[in-house]
């Protein structure tokens, strides 16, 4: 019995120090992380942001593949699909895990069942901006301009499932301009915002990150901003409810995720890393220039927080009557 019992307690011990060593040296290579935006967007810009830092406090090279189109949703199957070792990691959002799974009534991949989550990592205002040419100031001209002209404006979006897409859309519906407007989509939030600028375009409404500099050049005029105040980063431009839609709010998020069955372990490391990157004060600085907050939660709080926002998201596509392209 002795014997029976020791060999158990053996067994018991090397099942423990198995599940434990994959973070012994984790990572001794570069992790991928995969983008699903193209280059140049709010989304990759924030995601490239926390990558280059957690190279840092992991000691090994965040080597960004970015898988941009179908609103996120192409990035987010092949990380669902990838070897969950810990060297393929997903830069998710609001597109990917909310807005999407919502929108579409096939994926391929669950958003809360083929993913292990680890971290938010930041907040980001979603800010309503127009062509310099059209001759609007506020959110009331732009309604008034756009019920006068009778599908003559078009608004751009980062494609079906995408955080602008929903952003705008619930904006041209709680407007009461839906029906006198018309939706572009474009392969990610980069083409949106050269559309918008180029006229091709004639308002866009997406993450705050990829248009600041281009509203301080005067390439882009801002009108308002989504969140429920305003930015510290354009404080004198008003919120949509401050500017006459009070029921108006939207905003997006960013956080990373490890393909389901990742072991527990590295889910760990990685969740100390990624705290210790937002809580530094370059990445503080680097997010307020942007108009982002920088957050963080545990993965516990984070798998709570994606299937709430799922679930808010399927009301808000179900009451706008979107449907995907």
């Amino acid at each position: 019995m002795f014997r029976a019992v020791f060999r158990a307690v053996l067994s018991v011990s090397a099942i423990t120090l198995a599940a434990a060593a994959p973070a012994q040296d984790y990572p001794n290579r570069p992790v991928r992380v995969i983008s699903p935006n193209p280059p140049g967007g709010a989304n990759d810009t924030i995601g490239r942001i926390i990558a280059l830092k957690l190279g840092e406090v992991l000691g090994q090279p965040m080597v960004i593949d970015n898988r941009g189109g179908a609103g996120g949703t192409l990035g987010a199957e092949i990380a669902a699909q990838a070897n969950p070792d810990g060297y393929t990691l997903l830069a998710g959002s609001v597109s990917t895990h909310s807005f999407s799974p919502a929108l579409k009534a096939k994926l391929n991949y669950d958003p809360v069942k083929d993913f292990t989550p680890i971290s938010l990592f930041a907040i980001s205002q979603n800010l309503l901006v127009t062509n310099p040419s059209l001759k609007v100031a506020t959110v009331r001209e732009l309604v008034a301009l756009a019920k006068s002209k009778g599908k003559s404006l078009n608004y751009a979006s980062g494609g079906t499932g995408s955080t602008s897409h929903y952003a705008i859309a619930l904006f041209v519906y709680r407007a009461g301009i839906n029906k006198e407007t018309v939706h572009i989509p474009y392969k990610g939030g980069a083409p949106s915002v050269a559309a918008t600028m180029s006229g091709e375009t004639q308002f866009y409404f997406g993450p705050m990150a990829s248009m600041t500099s281009q509203v301080q050049a005067g390439k882009l005029k801002a009108i308002a901003v989504g969140g429920i105040k305003r930015s510290p980063t354009l404080p004198d431009v008003p919120t949509v409810a401050e500017a006459g839609i009070p029921t108006y709010q939207s905003f997006g998020w960013f956080g990373l995720l490890a393909p389901a069955r990742t072991p527990r372990s590295i889910i760990t490391r990685l969740h100390a890393a990624t705290v210790q990157a937002v809580n530094a004060p370059d990445i503080g600085q680097k997010f307020l220039q942007l108009g982002v907050d920088p957050v963080h939660n545990t993965p516990e709080e984070f798998g709570r927080f994606v299937a709430d926002q799922l679930v808010r998201y399927k009301a808000a596509v179900k009451e706008l009557g979107i449907q995907a392209d």
